[in-house]
């Protein structure tokens, strides 16, 4: 982590023990019950944390205003991804850094066919298992320069940056 940093969906604040200490963070949640459960971690945090309300399709911040974007299992749950990865890319400066760690869904037998038959059903409740978070990125506009598969084909980190102009 380096600069200013958005983190997406925030949650409870799991994460952020494991943030480095001294960063300038803003953490937002669609969720206030969320961000109130993640304000004491927030607060104990070494470094500083805003946390904020907000939806990733309607961001209040400035274009180019972070240096870096980090998600964490957000984007299977983002109604249309696309816009809210379009929404990411605007806050982001040019060449800006765009760290995720997502699920996703599987091109591999069995995984494939079970994700399959799971979707329309998870879709109901909230997380869409098949999503193609690496190609949404792209679609967003994003420049992709490395995704690796952390479990399977199903978990991956994706880096990418903003475009430079």
């Amino acid at each position: 982590m380096k600069g200013r940093i958005l983190f997406l969906a925030t949650g409870t604040g799991l994460d952020i023990q494991f943030f480095p200490p001294g960063q300038d963070i803003v953490g937002i949640d669609i969720s206030p019950a969320m961000l109130a459960q993640a304000s004491d971690k927030a607060a104990s945090y070494d470094g500083t944390i805003t946390l904020e309300e907000m939806d990733v399709h309607d961001l209040r911040f400035e274009d180019a205003s972070f240096d870096q974007v980090f998600t964490s299992c957000t984007f299977c749950s983002v109604p249309d991804p696309i816009h809210g990865l379009e929404s990411l890319r605007r806050v982001l400066k040019p060449g800006g850094e765009l760290r995720m760690f997502e699920h996703t869904g599987s091109r591999l037998p069995p995984f494939k066919g079970m994700l399959d038959l799971m979707t329309p059903l998870s879709r109901k409740v909230g997380p869409d298992l098949n999503r193609n978070t690496p190609r949404n990125v792209e679609r967003a506009g994003f420049v992709v320069h490395q995704v690796c598969n952390v479990y399977l084909d199903v978990v991956k980190t994706i880096f990418a940056t903003a475009p430079s102009s």
